[in-house]
């Protein structure tokens, strides 16, 4: 058998059965989900599937009014999809990075562009930072994610995870911010003295303060989905 044979393509770069439960990480880049029940997904991100699973898009009313009005005002873009059945299910996002977090009773705050999936047993709600909201146009949200289960967020390129305590607050651009820890509040900081150090996609120096005890996540990549509004 050649380096370059089909053969070897087919066996270097073939499916593994890793045995580490529902979430996989099938590679660095592409989620195993080995469904048997249900789980939600990022509307999109299905590339391939074997098995008996449906697919349905996420209803109306389907997680309540109270979450239908909140996504009306935020204008945000977080659209699910539940899958149901069994199989294995193989999700992917643009090429971004797939980190699996297990929830063990914590919460923890995801961008909403960047939730990829989680199981159904993880309690969510859509969170809007008031205070950023007059800032940029549309707001900034977030998704609260809470309980036990497992959690899928994505990243462009390896997400770095810095420590927040009350000796030594953490400043990040919203547009490079993932996720962070469920006990912490993050604030806004503008300085326009800054402006052409940081928030250079932003428009203008906007930076999320947080403040207390816990951790944020943030990725080397600002995506452009905040747009400021005039001042």
């Amino acid at each position: 058998m050649g380096r370059y044979s089909i053969q070897q393509f087919v066996e270097s770069t073939g499916q593994k059965d890793l045995g580490e439960g529902k979430f996989e990480l099938e590679r660095d880049r592409l989620l195993e989900v080995n469904l048997d029940g249900r789980v939600w997904i990022k509307k999109g991100t299905m590339v391939a599937y074997n098995g008996d699973i449906k697919f349905t898009r996420e209803g109306v009313l389907e997680h309540g009014l109270g979450k239908l009005v909140k996504k009306a005002v935020t204008g945000e873009g977080l659209s699910l999809t539940k899958a149901e059945g069994k199989g294995k299910l193989y999700l992917a996002d643009t090429g971004k990075k797939v980190t699996i977090l297990e929830l063990d009773g914590q919460s923890i705050y995801v961008n909403g562009n960047d939730l990829l999936a989680f199981e159904e047993t993880v309690q969510w709600d859509i969170k809007m930072m008031k205070r950023i909201a007059g800032f940029l146009s549309g707001g900034l949200f977030n998704v609260l994610l809470e309980g036990k289960g497992m959690v899928a967020i994505t990243t462009h390129y390896d997400p770095l995870t810095l420590q927040v305590t009350k000796e030594r607050p953490v400043f990040t651009d919203p547009n490079a911010t993932v996720a962070w820890s469920g006990n912490l509040q993050p604030d806004l900081r503008t300085d326009i003295s800054l402006k052409t150090l940081v928030g250079r996609s932003s428009g203008e120096s906007l930076q999320m303060a947080f403040t207390g005890e816990g951790f944020v996540v943030i990725q080397p990549y600002e995506e452009v989905y905040l747009a400021t509004t005039q001042a």
